[in-house]
């Protein structure tokens, strides 16, 4: 089984699991929001803060230090580690940022580089984040782990672009594309498919980007935060989803679902091993690819499981801190053991 870090309101969070499950608190009033951890090298851990920028680890989250040398910004809003790019042990890692901007380092996050091409596009005039219109920012980065050089990048909101080429070149938002990604995903075992858990629905592209598909069938509540796909099976996938944003992530108010798609069914409401959705913070996803058939959903309330790609869920008993979880979570991603 694998480990889950957490980035939750207050601390990052890191279950581990040996013979049982215990926590470690990291980074305490530093305002986590987004984590990651480099494919190649799980010992190196990234987490994204709203206001004192980016962390790195080099022990799998046991120490951190500052890793933002050159990333212009202090609120870091995604990070992601590709696969297929960088050194022979390193991925090259991708941060973003509010005001939107994305850097690159290929050095494990030593030195950074932003990658100006993306805020030139014609789409970027309309970019703006409602709750502060006068901003936005990255809200999700995707390396392709399947085409070198190719990372897909939400705008919250107003676009899901992309480059071919590790960021020398953007390709702008097209035609009847997903408007307001929060997450994105990928898939190793269907190259150019990308999907999409957006404020705006679902969507897919089955070409890298170039066309997508509305698929709404069966999805009762349409305002979506989080996407996953089972590690073996990508028409197996999961989304949680609220009728809107004022009831998607403040635990007092919140009504969140999850839904699970595959080949043979559409959309369907997932209920067993969840609690009642009332005050239940959309859940965020996430898999690792030694686990094929297994997904993770955390929220306010916890962590579950589900080993048959999102059909049931059983909690983990997992010992939160007291009240780490109560004003819900931003972001989990798996750590190998």
């Amino acid at each position: 089984m694998v480990h889950l870090v957490v980035a939750a309101e207050r601390a990052l969070l890191i279950a581990r699991f040996a013979s049982r499950w215990s926590v470690e608190t990291s980074l305490e009033g530093r305002e986590p929001d987004c984590v990651a951890v480099d494919p190649r090298d799980p010992s190196r851990v990234y987490c994204g803060t709203r206001r004192y920028g980016l962390w790195r680890s080099r022990d799998g989250g046991r120490r951190w230090e500052p890793a933002g040398r050159g990333v212009a910004h202090e609120r870091v809003t995604a990070v992601a580690v590709s696969r297929v790019e960088g050194a022979e042990r390193l991925g090259v890692v991708y941060a973003g940022t509010e005001p939107s901007a994305v850097f690159r380092s290929d050095d494990g996050g030593d030195t950074w580089r932003e990658l100006p091409g993306m805020r030139t596009l014609p789409s970027s005039r309309t970019w703006s984040f409602p709750p502060r219109p006068s901003t936005h920012h990255v809200r999700w980065i995707e390396p392709d782990p399947s085409r070198l050089g190719r990372v897909y990048v939400a705008i919250e909101a107003g676009a899901l672009v992309r480059t071919p080429d590790g960021g020398r070149t953007w390709v702008d938002r097209v035609p009847r594309g997903p408007y307001d990604t929060h997450t994105a995903a990928t898939h190793p075992l269907a190259p150019d498919r990308v999907y999409s858990a957006a404020g705006d629905g679902y969507f897919e592209s089955l070409d890298g980007g170039e066309g997508w598909a509305r698929q709404l069938d069966g999805l009762r509540h349409q305002y979506l935060v989080s996407v996953a796909v089972d590690p073996s099976d990508p028409d197996a996938v999961v989304v949680s989803a609220a009728a809107g944003p004022h009831v998607a992530y403040r635990p007092r108010t919140a009504q969140a679902y999850v839904y699970r798609k595959s080949s043979r069914h559409g959309w369907q409401r997932v209920d067993g091993g969840f609690p009642d959705a009332s005050g239940t913070a959309a859940s965020r996803l996430t898999a690792h690819r030694d686990e094929p058939g297994v997904i993770y959903a955390v929220n306010n309330r916890g962590a579950y499981r589900s080993a048959d790609a999102g059909q049931s869920w059983a909690a983990l008993d997992i010992p939160w801190p007291p009240a780490a979880l109560d004003d819900g979570v931003s972001a989990a991603a798996c750590l190998p053991g």
